[in-house]
């Protein structure tokens, strides 16, 4: 099954290079491009991709403004934001606004072909300190909020949510909480269920954005 994926950038450069190195690689299809935000909308409709790599700084439309809208469809793709700074407080925002994770436009080659094939699979791609970082920032000017489903976690599933924060794999989790993968997966659908979040990227903003966890 090839995994399809439709490229968001203002620069041309950028695009001909993540389209090179996307397509090279068996399983992948580059099979649409925007060069700003705003154009993204129609080539996800029109092409139905898996996965848009979107820049998070762009004219017209801006990355989180056009996920924003993405997630409002039916069936929306996943999006992996691409910047330059990791500590840019716009991928925080696209985050929340709900892409999958982040990636390094100085990333290898190697490392954007397993980001994309990650998130296209269902899977978040979480940078635990500079996601923690960025929250901090958010926490200095934002107080925390109320997130619906954050009061109705049992403890376990608490204790999983921790863990997600530190990003720990399902097999991680199990081993520090000493349950099987599968008890650890079934806590994690819950979790997701319960904050009414798409994966666990949300998870992660929402606990730190209801002072569930601390970033600090």
């Amino acid at each position: 099954m090839t995994l399809t994926v439709v490229i968001a950038d203002d620069e041309d450069l950028i695009r001909t290079g993540l389209r090179i190195i996307i397509d090279a690689e068996p399983g992948l299809s580059v099979v649409g491009e925007a060069a700003d935000g705003a154009a993204v909308l129609p080539v996800v409709r029109r092409e139905r991709p898996d996965l848009v790599l979107m820049d998070v700084r762009m004219p017209a439309l801006d990355g989180i403004q056009a996920t924003e809208r993405l997630m409002a469809l039916d069936d929306p793709p996943k999006v992996l934001v691409v910047t330059t700074f990791e500590n840019d407080d716009y991928v925080y925002d696209a985050l929340r606004a709900g892409a999958s994770g982040f990636l390094l436009k100085r990333a290898r080659p190697e490392e954007l072909v397993q980001a994309v094939k990650l998130v296209a699979s269902g899977e978040s791609l979480l940078f635990p300190a500079a996601i923690r970082t960025l929250a901090v920032r958010r926490q200095e000017s934002v107080s925390p909020s109320r997130v619906p489903g954050i009061d109705r976690l049992t403890g376990r599933e608490g204790d999983v949510l921790r863990l997600m924060t530190q990003g720990l794999s399902n097999h991680e989790i199990a081993a520090e909480l000493v349950v099987s993968q599968e008890t650890v997966k079934t806590h994690v659908g819950n979790v997701l269920a319960k904050l009414r979040a798409r994966d666990r990227t949300q998870a992660v903003i929402a606990a730190y954005e209801s002072g569930f966890v601390s970033p600090r």
